[in-house]
């Protein structure tokens, strides 16, 4: 998989997720097992200088305001 993040210089950041066709059962394996409670990462193995080191994926707390949706 990679991940990119685009910097649009106005405080905001548009996150690029790219998976290949063979990772995306575990992707969805991993989000099915957050239905029990599970969390899981996204983590960069270091190969480039820089860029997005993890990101975590997990249930958001019940009294959390939504920021995101999926369309």
């Amino acid at each position: 998989m990679r991940c990119e993040i685009e910097d649009y210089k106005t405080g905001w950041f548009q996150v690029f997720l790219r998976f290949k066709p063979e990772e995306i059962d575990g992707v969805i394996n991993a989000l099915r097992s957050l239905k029990e409670g599970d969390h899981f990462h996204l983590t960069n193995e270091h190969e480039e200088s820089s860029g997005v080191a993890d990101i975590e994926i997990s249930i958001q707390g019940i009294k959390e305001s939504n920021n995101m949706r999926l369309f």
